[in-house]
């Protein structure tokens, strides 16, 4: 490496560092670690059944002992075959394969190798994918037939190839035009990228799976209308998917913003819910509108994009990481598959720590439904409705609710429901 090159990797390493100390700095400050102040007699402990039905928590535990290794195995292939493509140069092969056609110009690599390497990566764990929605049939949550099931594969899976393509044609472009300063450039792409995404999710991807159509007049409209205004967040629609086609499971959401923004209510909630306890779950929506946890998210996301990317500055200036993916350099096409593997086991080692802090995020999300609707037993109702009907674990496994866990679990959600009930007083 020439000093030129090492200068170039310790300004990367430095810039990763900088930016990851503000990302956490982020996290400390905009993390609501006490979502409730200890009320009168201490906290509640949370009740492990949360007061479901024996034979509710049974066939919730049931059908979570059946996915739990569904996941893991899914991760863990997924793992080792973006490994076995990025440290190896049989995934630099595949994406000149894949260009051969098109005498392999690095450009033609990506627009043929990156949906390549996408589409060899979700086949690995295709059969897992096929059984877990056997178990959601098996158990009454998917309502799919096997065509829209594919369906709904083959379309996350070209907005998912399409997307790292984009990614990855921006990278390396960038590489190749500014080989020593490169991982500045792609970084603050990156975190622009991540932004522009937050904002056309809900105008281009939701309508790839759901269709949306206005909740007709009435009262319902009329309280969700009244509680966004309420909530210092008036929102442009409240809108029904037709989830029933492809799901059980209750839920609702707020997604876009200003002019975007809307009330969505599943099809199924509208069903099996009481209008009371709708308005519970929109509040506690409304609740992450007036936090401002969607722009937070994006700022954190964005300034971990950036970190990670200086991070694959550094160590994509290293000879021999470099010859173990058969890649001549970083402008290398063939230096694709070990950047996506370097992205997987990120996202892998991030994952904790994201679902660290969305669950405080969630939990204050519930205080503020509390304080719109006043109503902690229809909120209580709510949860565990919700548990009941989406099969929810009242008590996960410690482990696996600290690393997977992205909610509070629901008996966590009830006992400070009761806590907030006491601090408020009758």
């Amino acid at each position: 490496m020439t000093g030129g090159g090492r200068a170039g990797a310790r300004a990367a390493l430095v810039t990763a560092a900088v930016l990851g100390a503000a990302l956490v700095v982020v996290i400390v400050v905009r993390t609501p670690w006490e979502v409730l102040p200890e009320p009168p007699g201490g906290y509640t402990d949370p009740d492990p059944t949360a007061g479901l039905d024996p034979r509710q928590i049974a066939l919730a535990e049931a059908f979570a002992t059946a996915m739990r290794p569904l996941s893991l195995i899914s991760i863990t292939l997924g793992l080792a075959v973006s490994a076995v493509l990025g440290l190896t140069p049989l995934g630099g092969r595949l994406m000149r394969a894949a260009a051969a056609p098109l005498r392999r110009r690095w450009f033609a690599q990506v627009l043929l190798g990156v949906p390549a390497l996408v589409v060899v990566g979700r086949l690995v764990t295709l059969p897992v994918s096929v059984y877990a929605e056997v178990i959601r049939h098996r158990y009454g949550l998917s309502t799919r037939g096997w065509g829209l099931w594919l369906r709904d594969v083959a379309v996350s899976l070209a907005i998912s190839a399409a997307l790292t393509t984009l990614v990855v044609l921006v990278f390396l472009w960038l590489v190749r035009r500014a080989p020593r300063s490169w991982w500045a450039w792609a970084g603050a792409a990156v975190a622009g990228l991540v932004v522009i995404g937050s904002f056309l999710y809900p105008v281009v991807i939701e309508p790839a799976f759901n269709e949306f159509e206005p909740l007709p007049a009435g009262e319902l409209r009329s309280e969700l209308l009244a509680l966004a205004e309420e909530n210092g967040t008036p929102v442009q629609d409240v809108l029904v998917s037709n989830a029933s086609r492809r799901t059980t499971t209750l839920n609702a959401y707020v997604s876009g913003f200003g002019s975007t923004r809307r009330i969505v209510v599943y099809d199924t909630v509208l069903a099996e819910l009481p209008d009371a306890e709708i308005e519970a779950i929109v509040a506690h929506e409304l609740g992450h509108v007036v936090a401002q946890d969607v722009l937070t998210g994006t700022l954190m996301g964005a300034l971990g994009a950036g970190a990670a990317t200086a991070l694959a500055g550094w160590l994509l200036s290293s000879p021999r990481l470099l010859r173990r993916a058969g890649a001549e350099s970083a402008g290398d096409p063939r230096v694709v598959p070990l950047l996506l593997f370097l992205v997987a086991v990120g996202t892998l080692l991030a994952t904790p720590v994201q679902n660290v802090v969305s669950r405080q995020i969630e939990a204050r999300a519930d205080v503020r439904a509390l304080e719109l609707t006043g109503d902690p037993e229809t909120f209580i109702g709510m949860q565990r409705r919700l548990a009941a009907g989406n099969l929810g674990d009242p008590d996960p496994p410690a482990a696996w609710h600290w690393f997977f866990g992205s909610h509070p679990t629901v008996a966590e959600r009830i006992a400070m429901a009761r806590d907030w009930q006491r601090s408020e007083g009758p």
